[in-house]
């Protein structure tokens, strides 16, 4: 997974979150101004709300399996390749250093 792809699912989770938490909190500001048919759409609201955050967990905790999973085979090749990883991570240094300097 992209690094950019992993800040929007982060963004996306985050708006979800936020979203069903205002609609939990709109369901229950208005709990008691209901007539028959606005009590049977508040249910599907509520019904809906709970399929989002069953989703959401679902999909959080499949991202930090795969953050551990990621963890887990970077600690492996740093184990097993430490100058490889050293030289990686100067690289990575140079090429940052160079892109500052060059502002």
């Amino acid at each position: 997974m992209s690094e950019a792809t992993g800040v929007a699912r982060e963004q996306l989770l985050s708006d979800l979150k936020a979203v069903v938490a205002d609609s939990e909190e709109l369901l229950k500001a208005t709990a008691g101004e209901l007539d028959a048919r606005a009590a049977a759409a508040r249910a599907r609201v509520q019904e809906s709300l709970r399929t989002a955050k069953v989703k959401i967990e679902a999909l959080n905790a499949e991202t930090l399996d795969r953050l551990n999973d990621a963890a887990k085979a970077t600690d492996q090749y740093v184990h097993e390749h430490p100058w490889g990883a050293v030289g990686i991570a100067a690289a990575a240094g140079l090429l940052v250093g160079v892109l500052i300097a060059r502002r």
